[in-house]
């Protein structure tokens, strides 16, 4: 009898456990009934534009040099994000050089966006 009382009260469902079946007699579990959240599938879409348009902005704006501290520091370069020291030490300048130069990148990138309509955004 406790068994049934403790199963009657269980609050952990598994999404993986059947739940009933559907016309054609198959079993049917809570991961088969949700879909995809719509606001995420959305969101995941503009964060990909997001990052095309950042892209295309490093190109058109920074120099070479820029770039590669930009991408490195952030971990747009596949190799995740580096230290200051990192950088330096790969492009074979001083760590405060490399932060001139992100300061100088972000404030030309910052100023890249504010100057760009929405239309170009979407571009």
């Amino acid at each position: 009898m406790t068994i049934r009382a403790g199963k009657k009260k269980k609050n952990e469902v598994s999404i993986q456990e059947p739940i009933g079946v559907d016309k054609e007699g198959n079993e049917i579990s809570l991961i088969d009934i949700l879909g995809t959240d719509t606001d995420s599938v959305v969101d995941e879409v503009e964060l990909k534009l997001q990052i095309k348009n950042l892209y295309k902005k490093m190109t058109n704006v920074l120099k070479n040099r820029e770039k590669i501290v930009i991408e490195h520091r952030y971990g747009l370069a596949n190799g995740g994000c580096k230290t200051q020291r990192e950088i330096a030490k790969m492009l074979g300048i001083s760590r405060s050089y490399v932060s001139r130069i992100e300061k100088k990148a972000l404030n030309k990138l910052k100023k890249a966006f504010n100057n760009c309509s929405l239309e170009d955004l979407k571009k």
